[in-house]
């Protein structure tokens, strides 16, 4: 039952799409759509793994690497939070419904790189949260700040927590 919790939990673990992008005109033909990610398996290598069943969440801990398509994620701890969901036919599955980050946080697209101290993701909402020393890195262009806030539906993204800076390089 706990393997089978586990890896339904982490099908949905890498549901962290790329963040939106500095320029809304920029697109990519190697970006992979939501949806065409969802599908895709999820590879997750870490130093040790512990499930609190009660609490319905998984940590990884140590060295943690998951990739899932075209999107990376590496810390040194993730713990996915995740639910039972009753479905229309009556069955349930799991899902993800909360990703932490913690420690050294990288979080690579094939557009992107996002690096901080920590990262929250919610799966429901398609909010991703950065903070702490963060860096946004796309093509030779490079924003930093305290804490990035982007909301995946929208693609809209705002730096705040202090000074920000940028360096804008057009491509």
């Amino acid at each position: 039952m706990m393997k089978a919790l586990l890896a339904t939990a982490l099908l949905a673990v890498l549901v962290l799409p790329v963040a939106p992008a500095m320029s809304q005109n920029q697109t990519s033909e190697n970006q992979t759509s939501p949806s065409t990610q969802a599908a895709q398996p999820v590879d997750v290598t870490a130093n040790e793994m512990e499930i609190f069943d009660k609490e319905k969440k998984a940590v990884f801990r140590g060295s943690v690497d998951a990739t899932r398509g075209t999107t990376n994620l590496k810390s040194e701890m993730l713990t996915i939070i995740y639910a039972e969901v009753k479905q229309q036919d009556g069955t349930s599955k799991m899902d993800a419904t909360a990703l932490e980050a913690k420690d050294n946080v990288t979080i690579t697209t094939t557009r992107e790189t996002i690096t901080g101290d920590w990262a929250k993701y919610d799966p429901q909402t398609e909010k991703l949260v950065v903070g702490g020393n963060v860096k946004l890195i796309q093509g030779k262009s490079i924003l930093t700040g305290n804490e990035l806030q982007a909301d995946l539906k929208t693609s809209r993204m705002k730096m705040t927590g202090g000074r920000v800076t940028g360096s804008f390089v057009p491509q």
